[in-house]
């Protein structure tokens, strides 16, 4: 059973400095699973693809962080649910695709608690409904812990997308709950349905 740390709304920073720590104290077997749970203020992340940053166009007054883990750019802030998985992979679970597809699931299976039939896209990753991205995934690995995880927009401003161009798309192509659904969604809501999931871990 993975530890579960539901931090509230927390600069990326210090979630950033606790998940190294976390990472390092997992593989050298001081603490178990532990997965983090919370929301951030603004934030773009860059990730490795190559030529990622060209996808910032117009961050203004919003941070702009070079970090670890795969994809592109993408931004992370309120109304959001940020989930960073720190897991020991082993044996056969050595797999990082199975990773990715476990929190891809973990997205759906939440988004189907509040009425949304969500699913995969075989091209991209993350989580989509009718050809809009409701979430984001992007990992980094450490001799065989993880980090970095998901992104799940619940009713978020979507205007901090069209600052850049998300994972490589145009910004038009985001999505969240409250506006598939047409009504406001509580992030606290769709926090305690990630944090019952991820404590069967």
């Amino acid at each position: 059973m993975a530890g579960v740390r539901a931090l509230g709304r927390i600069g990326y920073a210090e979630a950033w400095a606790l998940q190294k720590g976390l990472v390092e104290q997992r593989a050298n077997g001081e603490i178990g699973d532990t997965v983090i749970v919370c929301e951030h203020d603004p934030v773009y992340t860059v990730g490795r693809r190559r030529d990622a940053m060209a996808n910032v166009l117009a961050p203004g007054d919003v941070p702009v962080v070079e970090v670890e883990r795969g994809g592109d750019v993408t931004w992370h802030g309120p109304g959001q649910v940020v989930v960073y998985p720190i897991l020991q992979l082993e044996g056969a679970g050595r797999d990082l695709h199975a990773h990715m597809h476990r929190l891809e699931d973990l997205m759906i299976e939440v988004c189907a608690d509040f009425g949304v039939v969500a699913g995969r896209d075989p091209r991209n990753t993350g989580v989509w409904h009718g050809g809009r991205k409701l979430g984001s995934v992007g990992i980094a690995c450490r001799r065989w812990v993880t980090w970095h995880g998901l992104a799940l927009n619940v009713d978020p401003d979507l205007g901090y997308f069209e600052r850049i161009n998300p994972c490589g798309f145009d910004a038009t192509i985001m999505t969240s709950l409250a506006r598939v659904l047409g009504r406001p969604v509580a992030v606290d809501a769709v926090t305690a349905a990630m944090v019952a999931r991820v404590a069967g871990w």
